[in-house]
């Protein structure tokens, strides 16, 4: 035993060589915290609690020194100092380095180990707290003081119920159920109660006990299951309750020697799924006793009458105890160490045979005298009796030829002594051995309609997750598998059924319908059970495996149990592949002409036997991935040798732990159609297709009708246990109604009493609470009136800061229309000065043009007058009414054709004012908008104004040009009309009528002079218009233009009448 001394070190490790715990007290270690002060002394370790894993736990001494022991590790470290003494302790909760420590000041209090900092201080507790249970999920604590039970939320810390109680009744223990939402309640009157811990509603109460075994509970104890509650006090009777039938069903009675219980805990175990059997009973003596509950029998015990047990913990895997000694000291024990004799395996039995003499026996009896005994013990002739039977040689003869002959003409027990001999079959013959050994019926007709169904949907990637070179040989693969599926739905979604066909597949590649008669024919047989528990690996199979390793090799066990190796990783990996994966092609072969020969347990006998042979490998790996390493690839074993230790392991193996007793005998496919395999889950595989389907078309109608129906079931459910447990009590009070009527009308005066009490109590409660609402309402009025005015304020603020925000921006606004009036008025008169100079630059030119104009006028009327003073001594009387005449008729044109020149020139004006309006008033608006446009269309207009003044002035030169023309043609159709002029006044004193023959000379000549008189007057007209508005003189150009053409053209008439040659006139005149 080794043992370590604290000191004053905060960290460090547990034992210096690896522990070896002797199997008479299996201890590990035996830890001491003793001062080193001048007077040293021991301090005494109090309380001690595991963790969730089992490998860590924690314990604190009088003096508030709380140290975490990692047992995996081999360290120690000091994480608190509290400075008073912990009354109880706390380490599972669902932070992994919290925990919970209750100490002396009635206080509970929260650290982490880790950064070793207080993470919450929880009060309200008024007497000392000696219990702490936290719920399987670590989300809620009850702490558990003499007067009341408090429950905590350990996500907030703060506390969400408190039971209160009496005082001459008391609490024993309030804790949690195991994996259960239940709480249960333990008071000092033998009373138990089961809460609900959601609604902390009751939802059973146990009935008294018997009174011939009526003790007073102290101490209890539940299974990890929560269906078993032990309970014990100052007696050696432990009573045993079933929870689920809530009743008494058993009392154990410890040794006379045992006069007290102090403490009650199971002793978990792996593979009891939770239902824990051996319970560990500390007495009053210090020696704590582990009993099976079921047998009654007295397993081991730890602790001694010297070396007392004040206190003890067991870990939850079972594999460690901790017991505060009497002396203070704390130990820690190894359950595999104290179990290591009663989990010895027993002897094996020798049977001795022995025969008859030849004179004795007969052909048709066989007597065999069988001897039963142990191996280590001789045998007494008294004790061991002889044991004779006659069997009947013929009848078992017969039945053992019928079991052994195959269809083939082979006889098993011969093919097994061969296989025995040779170590295997001949490789000539081993397909039709294994064909022969296996019963295949060849159903050609049920393949053909299994393989006709095409590739199943699980397999159609197959490639992807399993890349093989060969396509042929991926093809039959995915065939096989394919029929397999189509035979029963569960092999679809089989993940490692690929890995387990695989070396069939590749070995019968050429008769694929072989192929999948072998495969299907080991799923019946060598398969059996592997489904039950689909889609998770055969938990019963690989338990069957743990124990024929537990009981053949145990340390190889234990070694796999301390690096967390399960039989997940040791044994499944080979069932998987069927040892494919380490095995040789030749080995492998081998291998299987022994598992096809025997019976279907063989095979999990060889999973057993190969860890053993591989014995002193695995014992030298530590690391889990080591460990998969070896369990996925080749190793050097001798195949021979396994199958050797296969065989001693059938033969070894006790009946209650082999597999023979728990797997079925060989059973053939049958012939025509293949069996239905419907050993798994079928609801498993059906749902998740279904599921799928359902998913897919009506999810959240689905999902919203099972929040319903599970509400109504619910809600039915609560109703149902409501109604069972009030019908249960009411069973319980009619029958108890009896007996206790005397005692009721004793204690109905007390009770009247009380409930007097009661009520003035509630009276004064309700009268508080009516004051600390009032005060509340008033309280919350006021913070309501409060917080309206502050809103009031905000919203006032936010109007004035939006109202001079708006005023800020109309007079910004306001500003920026003055600025843009402004800029418009100077623009405007900067436009008016330019248009003024240009007006006045177009003004003079004019003038120029019609002073010079004025002066030619002057000087042909000048001609003119010539040559009608020529005229006027000759013609004065005819020529002077004439030209009244025509002067009439021609002022009137004048006078129609000047009013409607004006009047077209008003309206032209009015329309052009109209437009202009409306112009500027859209130039305005587009001038708010876009100012851009307007500089680019000036700028366009600009050049096209020049454009314009550039063709005017074409038009311009063009127009002089003409009138230069005009003026050589009237200077030359003046002199011709003087010479006419003389020649006609000879002519008309010859005549008494006035007749004009060539009148037109004259009417001519008066509308010429008429018409100048109005292009001077046009020419006036024209340089007024120009003055107001310069739109007005395109259309004055375009008028004396249209004028000019004209006159030009009369003009060119009359020239060409006058060019006639002389002697033509000379001969008219004739």
């Amino acid at each position: 035993m080794q043992s370590t001394d604290l000191g004053n070190k905060e960290s460090g490790k547990l034992w210096h060589r690896k522990p070896s715990p002797a199997a008479r007290d299996g201890i590990i270690v035996n830890i001491i915290h003793s001062t080193s002060d001048y007077l040293p002394k021991v301090l005494r370790f109090l309380n001690v609690a595991f963790d969730s894993s089992g490998d860590c736990l924690i314990a604190g001494d009088h003096q508030g020194n709380i140290y975490v022991f990692d047992l995996y590790g081999n360290r120690f470290n000091l994480v608190q100092r509290t400075a008073q003494a912990c009354t109880a302790l706390a380490f599972n909760l669902r932070r992994k380095s919290e925990f919970l420590v209750a100490l002396a000041d009635y206080s509970i209090k929260c650290f982490d180990t880790v950064t070793k900092e207080l993470v919450s201080w929880m009060r309200g507790h008024e007497s000392s707290v000696f219990s702490i249970s936290v719920h399987a999920s670590g989300r809620y604590a009850i702490t558990t003081s003499s007067d009341t039970a408090q429950l905590w939320d350990l996500d907030t810390f703060q506390r969400k119920r408190k039971l209160n109680i009496l005082q001459s009744v008391g609490i024993q223990k309030v804790f949690f159920l195991p994996l259960s939402n239940t709480i249960l309640s333990c008071f000092k009157d033998n009373s138990i109660f089961a809460w609900e811990c959601d609604t902390l509603s009751c939802r059973y109460q146990l009935p008294a006990p018997p009174e011939s075994s009526s003790i007073l509970y102290k101490v209890f104890a539940v299974t990890r299951d929560g269906r078993i509650l032990a309970a014990g006090g100052k007696s050696n009777h432990l009573h045993l309750w079933c929870l689920e039938a809530k009743q008494l069903f058993r009392i154990i009675q410890m040794p006379t020697k045992v006069r007290a219980i102090r403490h009650l805990d199971f002793l978990p175990d792996s593979f009891d799924a939770g239902s824990n059997q051996v319970l560990g009973v500390l007495s009053q003596d210090g020696i704590m006793r582990f009993v099976n509950i079921q047998t009654c029998k007295l397993l081991f015990e730890i602790g001694s009458l010297d070396e007392g047990i004040s206190s003890s913990v067991i870990s939850p895997h079972g594999r460690y105890i901790a017991s505060i000694m009497e002396n203070g000291s704390l130990n820690i024990y190894s359950v595999q160490a104290l179990t290591q004799e009663i989990n010895k395996p027993p002897p094996p039995l020798v049977k001795v045979i022995e025969d008859l003499p030849k004179s004795k026996l007969n052909s048709g009896d066989l007597k065999i005298k069988v001897t039963t005994g142990r191996v280590q013990r001789p045998a007494k002739s008294r004790e061991n009796k002889i044991q004779t039977r006659i069997l009947k040689q013929d009848l078992a003869g017969s039945f053992e030829n019928k079991e052994n002959e195959l269809s083939d003409g082979l006889n098993k027990k011969r093919l097994q002594v061969l296989l025995k001999g040779y170590g295997e079959y001949p490789m000539k013959y081993r397909m039709f051995i294994w064909r022969s050994l296996l019963q295949l019926p060849e159903n050609h007709t049920a393949f053909s309609s299994l393989e006709d169904k095409g590739v199943h949907v699980a397999f159609l990637n197959l490639q992807k997750k399993y890349p093989i070179k060969s396509r042929k040989l991926l093809r039959v693969l995915q065939r096989t598998l394919s029929a397999l599926a189509h035979w029963s739905a569960i092999f679809s979604d089989t993940p490692y059924l690929p890995l387990l066909a695989f070396p069939f597949v590749k070995l019968f590649q050429n008769n694929q319908l072989i192929c999948f008669e072998v495969i299907a024919t080991l799923i019946i047989n060598w398969c059996q059970h592997w489904f039950e528990y689909f889609p998770n690996p055969p938990i019963n199979i690989l338990s069957m495996i743990e124990n024929v390793l537990a009981f053949h090799d145990k340390d190889l066990l234990q070694h796999f149990i301390n690096h967390d190796i399960t039989s997940q990783l040791y044994a499944w990996p080979l069932l998987e592949t069927v040892f494919s994966e380490v095995l040789t092609r030749e080995e492998w072969l081998k291998l299987f002409d022994n598992v096809f020969s025997n019976h279907p347990s063989f095979l999990l006998m060889t999973v057993v036997a190969y860890n053993i042979c591989s014995r002193a490998p695995l014992l030298n790996c530590s690391l889990k991935d080591d460990f998969e390493y070896f369990f996925h690839h080749r190793n050097n074993l001798d195949i021979s040798v396994v199958i050797r230790e296969v065989y001693h392991l059938m033969d070894t193996t006790p009946t209650d732990i082999h597999p023979n007793s728990m797997l079925h005998v060989f059973v053939a496919l049958t012939k025509g159609q293949y069996p239905v395999f419907n050993q798994y889950p079928k609801f498993i595989v059906d749902y998740q297709t279904q599921e799928r389907e359902r998913i897919r078309i009506d999810e959240l109608d689905y999902l919203r009708e099972r929040q319903m129906v599970e509400d109504m079931q619910a809600e039915v459910d609560q109703q149902r246990v409501e109604d069972e447990a009030w019908y249960q009590k009411q069973e319980l009070l009619r029958k108890a109604e009896e007996t206790r009527r005397e005692l009721l009308l004793q204690e109905e005066e007390k009770m009247i009493q009380q409930r007097q009490r009661l009520a003035s109590v509630k009276r004064e409660l309700k009268v508080k609470e009516m004051h600390l609402q009032d005060a509340t309402r008033r309280r919350f009025l006021k913070l309501q009136q409060d917080q309206r005015e502050m809103e009031l304020r905000r919203l006032d603020d936010e109007i004035e800061r939006k109202v001079h925000m708006r005023d800020r921006e109309i007079a910004t606004t306001a500003k920026d229309l003055e600025m843009r009036h402004l800029e418009l008025e100077s623009q405007k008169r900067h436009y008016e000065k330019n248009l003024i100079r240009n007006q006045e630059a177009v003004a003079k030119e004019m003038r120029e043009d019609a002073n010079a104009f004025r002066r030619k006028v002057d000087l042909e009327e000048h001609m003119f007058h010539k040559l009608i003073e020529t005229d006027q001594t000759q013609n004065q009387k005819t020529q002077k009414l004439i030209e009244e005449n025509l002067a009439k008729a021609e002022q009137a044109c004048l006078n129609a054709d000047w009013r409607i020149q004006a009047l077209h020139k008003q309206r032209c004006d009015d329309l052009q004012r109209n437009e202009c309006y409306q112009e500027v008033a859209r130039l305005l608006r587009e001038n708010r908008r876009t100012e851009t446009e307007v500089l680019d269309a000036m700028m366009g207009k600009e050049a096209k104004k020049w454009e314009e003044a550039k063709e005017k002035d074409f038009h311009l030169k063009s127009e002089k040009k003409a009138s230069a023309l005009a003026d050589a043609s009237r200077k030359w159709f003046l002199e011709k009309e003087i010479n006419d002029a003389l020649e006609h006044a000879e002519h008309l004193c010859s005549k008494a009528v006035p007749r004009y023959p060539n009148g037109q000379v004259a009417s001519s000549g008066v509308p010429r002079t008429s018409q100048l008189d109005d292009i001077s007057e046009m020419d006036s007209s024209t340089c007024i218009s120009l003055n107001q508005r310069r739109i007005q003189w395109d259309t004055m150009e375009r008028d004396l233009v249209e004028r000019v053409r004209n006159l030009r053209q009369r003009l060119t008439v009359q020239a060409r009448n006058r060019r006639q040659p002389p002697h033509l006139l000379a001969t008219q005149r004739a």
